[in-house]
């Protein structure tokens, strides 16, 4: 005789609540359908994906940039959104480049009308800049978005995640299939805390595919496509080979500032960027390990081809990667057991319970510019426009031992050196040493940095003199003219606001 749920409450009040049991497939209908339990996540094309996830006006959707200038997923989606009807969208994007252009017509016509992003550049930087958007923009670091959207500011509805594989039930990667971008730092963050999850994949492989950076308990839906990225585009404007002398010449002074600071010792760790003098650096430290015969633990951060020759011949012992800065880093990725990926949250957010570059002894850092007080201008050009990102700037600065700016005393008859930076990134308390063809200068609050530099028989002079120097030579910059209204908010990694955009006047 069948038991029925009342009697058992009857009999045992502490069931009172429970929900009897109906039938083995009453909350997984598809596992009664052999095919439909392994397809069920999989549809037909974005729009699908879209109407499936409800998004709808007002909500907040999100993408990586991975692909950086090779990005073919944002603009796409944006396109397919637009066209059915959604509007009044918070974009809360990992950062955006040149070729987010198209989005202009969307910001035009309010489908777009807040964004959340580290930077952006090109003519959408360019249009925001003089006035194209209602709300003002807000800019964080790639650390301070996990901290905004674990904060709950930043509330991701829908996340649309391009992956160059997946398994049927979403366990996805970036290195392996055709269009590979290396590590998915961002989107393993996306996946974990947006409602919905979409992935698009240009190849749909047999489960289990591994390795996962992106789980399928964290994904809702797959849309296979033609192509999200074009990873040959992935190094376009941010990894650059040089051969000039200026830029050369920085980067051995980084690198004998670095030998002779102390912190040059067995097992130092390090984060080396990927401009011109940077990658530079990594070459010329790479000589100096072999010739003191030491090694690094780890390298951190965005990782180049550079970085993983060191690897590879043995003189860094672990790449700890959070975005792949170009083909032979996502290839090392792939190949090697001591590259390892992780997300942006393990990277660098101040609330996470561990960040990694807490650990670094080492970072190196460019600037667009950097004033009196040590101040980092990272984002903003010398017209005012917006022209990059803060990125993990503030991020490895603040956990670092030694924080170290490489840049030109002048670019193009600018000076890099100015008395007030036109917007504050980072600030200059984290900020040690300033690097440019003219010179080195030493933060006052690193008075034992200096004595040894100085020990060394570097180039030591002082901020005030590189200043000098620099004005001498261009003349006194011409004031930007800006409007009052603000069209970008610099949030410090912890969310703090930190400093202000306004518009350019035209």
């Amino acid at each position: 005789m069948k038991t029925t749920l009342d009697t058992l409450v009857k009999q045992h009040p502490e069931l009172e609540g429970l929900k009897p049991f109906s039938t083995p497939y009453a909350t997984t209908p598809y596992l009664a359908d052999a095919t439909q339990k392994h397809t069920r996540k999989i549809l037909n094309s974005v729009e699908d994906a879209i109407k499936a996830t409800g998004l709808k006006d007002g909500m907040t959707i999100s993408f990586h940039h991975a692909f950086r200038e090779g990005d073919k997923t944002i603009n796409s989606v944006m396109d397919i959104i637009a066209s059915m009807g959604i509007k009044d969208l918070t974009l809360a994007s990992s950062s955006l480049l040149s070729c987010n252009e198209p989005l202009i017509k969307h910001i035009e016509a309010g489908v777009i009308t807040q964004i959340y992003t580290s930077g952006m550049r090109g003519e959408l930087a360019n249009a925001i800049s003089h006035g194209l958007m209602k709300k003002p923009i807000q800019i964080h670091s790639h650390g301070g978005r996990v901290n905004l959207i674990q904060q709950g500011e930043i509330k991701i509805d829908v996340a649309f995640l391009g992956v160059s594989t997946s398994d049927e039930f979403g366990n996805a990667n970036g290195i392996t299939g055709k269009s590979r971008c290396g590590a998915l730092g961002y989107a393993m963050v996306d996946a974990q805390y947006a409602k919905n999850v979409v992935l698009l994949t240009e190849a749909i492989v047999p489960f289990f595919n591994t390795p996962p950076s992106i789980r399928q308990d964290q994904v809702d839906y797959i849309v296979k496509v033609d192509q999200v990225g074009d990873p040959t585009q992935i190094a376009v404007g941010a990894v650059r080979l040089t051969s000039n002398p200026r830029e050369l010449m920085i980067a051995r002074y980084a690198a004998d500032i670095i030998e002779h600071s102390g912190y040059f010792e067995q097992g130092f760790s390090m984060q080396t960027g990927s401009g011109a003098s940077a990658t530079a650096c990594t070459r010329f430290l790479g000589e100096k390990m072999v010739k003191k015969g030491i090694s690094a633990s780890f390298a951190l951060g965005g990782i180049t081809a550079g970085i993983v020759e060191l690897h590879e011949k043995g003189l860094i012992e672990k790449l700890i990667d959070t975005q792949s800065f170009d083909t032979a880093a996502g290839m090392s990725l792939a190949k090697n057991p001591n590259h390892f990926e992780i997300s942006t949250n393990i990277y660098a957010n101040p609330a996470s319970k561990a960040a990694c570059v807490d650990q670094l002894d080492v970072t190196i850092l460019s600037a667009l510019e950097i004033d009196l007080g040590f101040n980092v201008n990272v984002l903003t050009g010398s017209d005012g426009v917006m022209r990059g990102a803060s990125g993990g700037h503030c991020d490895s600065a603040a956990g670092a031992n030694l924080r170290i700016i490489v840049a030109p005393l002048i670019r193009s008859r600018i000076p890099t050196v100015v008395r007030n930076v036109t917007t504050k990134v980072t600030p200059g308390d984290n900020i040690d040493v300033l690097v440019t063809d003219h010179g080195i200068a030493v933060n006052p609050k690193r008075p034992e940095l200096i004595e040894r530099l100085k020990a060394a028989n570097l180039p030591i002079t002082t901020i005030e003199k590189l200043y000098d120097r620099a004005i001498s030579l261009t003349g006194e910059p011409k004031p930007i003219e800006f409007t009052d209204r603000v069209v970008g908010v610099v949030r410090y990694r912890d969310g703090s606001v930190i400093d202000i955009v306004k518009q350019v006047k035209d």
